[in-house]
C-alpha cells in the first residue's frame, strides 16, 4: 500500500522518506493519504491474533518489515460503572502494557521499511517503552526523552530495554521541545506528530467491532492528552464506515484531568482551535497531562461531528476511579482510571445503549499507594 503525507491544515502533499521534517512547513501535522484495500470480514477467523490480523488496512507495503510482539486482540468484558452497562477494552495487556503498542509496531515497521538506524522519541513515559520495544526488536537505535518526573516504573522500563533515556526538568512541553532540538541527528519516531502510529491505534476500534460481530457501539470513552486514541479510533471508524462494514458512527467521549485540560476549556468555549495552557497542576494523570496538543483542532472536529463529548475529573476522581476498577481486580494507571469519573459524569453514555471504554496503561507502571 502507497501512500504520501498531507498537511492537515494547508494539505499541501510531501513524499515519504525518513529524511522529510516531521511536520508542513506551515507547523500542520501530517496525515496519510492513501488508498485501503476492502478488508476480508469472512476470512479474520483463522488469522493471527495480533492487530496485523488487518493486514490490508495497514500500510506497510513489505510483509518482511513486519515488527510484532503480538500486540492487540485485548479482551472485552461487560462491567456496570455509575448504573451504566460498560464494555471495558483491557487494552493495557498488550506486550508492554499500554495501548502505544499499537502504534509502536506499525510506525517501527515503517522505519525499518525506510532504513532508519537511530530514533529519538519524546513521551512520559508508556509511548517511551513501546518504541524501545519495538526498536528493539527491529535492531534500531533509539533515545527517549522523558519529563524527569515521569513513573520510576516507566523510566525503569525503557532503559530496560537498551533505550537511552534523557530526562528533562520541567513540563512535558519542555521534553518535546529538548528533543526536537536534536533532529539532525536521528529519525523522530514521534507518537504525537507522525501519522503511521495513529494507523496501528486505529485497530482498536477494529478490534472492538470485531468483538461485537460486527455491531457498532453507542459511545467510546477514553483518557485524551495528545490524543492519540481518539484520532486513532476516529480513522477505524472512517475506514469502516467507507468499506460499509459499519452504518453508524460511535459517540467519541474524551476525559482529561481538570489539572490540564485544554481541549476542554477550547470545547465548552466553543473553540475550533486549542490555546496552550501556561498554568496546569501536577496531576495523577500523568499520561494525558498535556498543555499544548498537537492535533488539538483535530480532536475538536471529530468530538463535535460524532455528537461526542468533553468532560474532566478531578484528582479525587481519578483515584476514586483507580479503586473503582481495583475491586473489580482491574489494575490500571490512574490515566487509564480516569474514564470512572467521565462515565458518572457524561450525558452521551446511555445506560441502555452499547458503551466501551478503554483502558489504555497498567497499575504496575504507575504504582501508587491508595
Amino acid at each position: 500500500m502507497r501512500a504520501n503525507y498531507i498537511c492537515s491544515k494547508c494539505r499541501k502533499k510531501s513524499q515519504i522518506s525518513k529524511n522529510v521534517c516531521y511536520k508542513c512547513e506551515c507547523g500542520g501535522a501530517f496525515e496519510l493519504e492513501k488508498t485501503i484495500k476492502r478488508l476480508p470480514i469472512e476470512n479474520l477467523k483463522d488469522r493471527i491474533g495480533s492487530i496485523w490480523r488487518y493486514r490490508e488496512v495497514i500500510p506497510v507495503e513489505n510483509d518482511n518489515n513486519i515488527v510484532s510482539l503480538g500486540e492487540g486482540m485485548t479482551p472485552l468484558i461487560q462491567e456496570n460503572i455509575s448504573g451504566k452497562k460498560v464494555l471495558l477494552k483491557l487494552d493495557y495487556l498488550c506486550s508492554t502494557c499500554s495501548y502505544k503498542d499499537r502504534g509502536a509496531s506499525v510506525l517501527v515497521s515503517k522505519m525499518k521499511e525506510l532504513g532508519v538506524r537511530t530514533a529519538i522519541e519524546d513521551s512520559s513515559g508508556n509511548a517511551g517503552a513501546a518504541i524501545a520495544a519495538y526498536c528493539a526488536k527491529a535492531g534500531i537505535s533509539c533515545g527517549i526523552f522523558c519529563p524527569q518526573d515521569s513513573s520510576k516504573e516507566k523510566l525503569v522500563q525503557i532503559s530496560s530495554y537498551g533505550a537511552k533515556v534523557t530526562k528533562i526538568p520541567g513540563s512535558r512541553e519542555k521534553t518535546a521541545i529538548a528533543v526536537q532540538k536534536r533532529l539532525k541527528e536521528c529519525f523522530y519516531a514521534s507518537h504525537n506528530w507522525n501519522p503511521y502510529f495513529l494507523e496501528g491505534i486505529k485497530t482498536v476500534f477494529y478490534e472492538v467491532c470485531e468483538q461485537l460481530h460486527w455491531e457498532t457501539p453507542d459511545s467510546i470513552i477514553m483518557p485524551v492528552g495528545y490524543g492519540s486514541i481518539i484520532l486513532g479510533t476516529a480513522i477505524g471508524i472512517r475506514e469502516l464506515k467507507n468499506m460499509g462494514v459499519i452504518n453508524k458512527i460511535p459517540r467519541l467521549i474524551a476525559v482529561q484531568s481538570g489539572a490540564c485540560s485544554p481541549i476542554y476549556k477550547a470545547f465548552v468555549e466553543g473553540k475550533n482551535e486549542v490555546a496552550p495552557l501556561y498554568n496546569c497542576k501536577h496531576t495523577y494523570a500523568e499520561g494525558i497531562a498535556c498543555a499544548n496538543p498537537v492535533r488539538g483542532e483535530q480532536i475538536l472536529k471529530i468530538v463535535r461531528e460524532t455528537d461526542g463529548e468533553i468532560v474532566t475529573v478531578s484528582e479525587k476522581e481519578i483515584i476514586e476511579g483507580v479503586k473503582v476498577l481495583l475491586r473489580k481486580g482491574i489494575y490500571v494507571e490512574p490515566t487509564s482510571a480516569v474514564i470512572i469519573g467521565g462515565l458518572a459524569k457524561s450525558s452521551k453514555v446511555k445506560k441502555e445503549e452499547i458503551n466501551v471504554a478503554i483502558l489504555t496503561g497498567s497499575g504496575l507502571k504507575s504504582t501508587v499507594h491508595y
